[in-house]
């Protein structure tokens, strides 16, 4: 992993979907620099990937441990991967 650009594979447990967690988390990565993308998942989690400085993913990943003001965010697992070379962030459809 690059110490300065890295890849970070998100998944986020509890009340996270139908609660803006998406748009708010594409509204903060944007916001910070942060490039990827956001999606929901079938059972009910959320799935980001963060790719960006160490010091920019890092806090998108601590964010997200409270995320949009109506989730309610029990786990927040993290993967790190090589990174990819995101360009911008977006929302996905779900998978």
């Amino acid at each position: 992993m690059s110490e300065e650009y890295v890849r970070a594979r998100v998944h986020v447990a509890g009340k996270v979907q139908g609660v803006a967690y998406r748009a708010n988390t594409e509204e903060t990565a944007k916001r910070r620099g942060v490039n990827g993308w956001v999606r929901n998942m079938e059972d009910g989690r959320v799935e980001a990937v963060f790719e960006g400085s160490p010091r920019t993913v890092e806090s998108m990943i601590g964010w997200c441990h409270t995320g949009s003001p109506h989730a309610e965010v029990e786990s927040v697992d993290v993967e790190y991967e090589e990174p990819r070379s995101a360009d911008g962030f977006h929302v996905r459809w779900s998978g």
